[in-house]
């Protein structure tokens, strides 16, 4: 039986309509959104606020969940699937993607948390997103997101 380990995902926009996405620290040119697994008993609005909180430095005040679609699911490559079914107990995830309106009062994102999950980001036009940033196993996931939040084909 494949197992799916909860995930959430924050599609950040700001006041001018652009996304904000993450450079990966580990994996030069692989850009994404904010996204981090859901502990065990956390509810997935919990786990974004606290993902969100720790990767890019956002408290929940900084911004405003304006929509919210899950059932989004992926599985981990062939090659790292093993160590992540050790790990989680999953082969794949099922994500929760909010889309979140960044408030003007909010601070410069910081990438430079601890442990650093990210090395850089950018402000980007939704149709700017390149899915050639991610990895392939993601990248059905992300146009799934993209139609559904901005009505746009990747």
């Amino acid at each position: 039986m494949v197992r799916y380990r909860p995930n959430v995902a924050a599609v950040v926009v700001n006041a001018a309509g652009r996304l904000l996405i993450c450079e990966r620290a580990s994996i030069p040119g692989a850009w994404q959104f904010p996204q981090g697994g859901v502990d065990m008993g956390e509810s997935p609005e919990q786990a974004l606020f606290r993902e969100v909180r720790e990767e890019v430095g956002f408290e929940p005040r900084h911004y405003k969940v304006i929509g919210q679609r899950t059932g989004y699911r992926y599985l981990y490559p062939q090659a790292v699937r093993g160590k992540k079914l050790r790990k989680h107990g999953s082969h794949g995830q099922e994500q929760t993607y909010f889309l979140c309106k960044l408030k003007r009062s909010a601070p410069q994102v910081n990438v430079h948390q601890t442990p650093q999950e990210f090395r850089a980001y950018r402000w980007i036009q939704p149709e700017d997103f390149d899915l050639d940033w991610l990895p392939s196993f993601k990248r059905d996931v992300y146009r799934e997101v993209m139609r559904d939040f901005f009505k746009m084909e990747l």
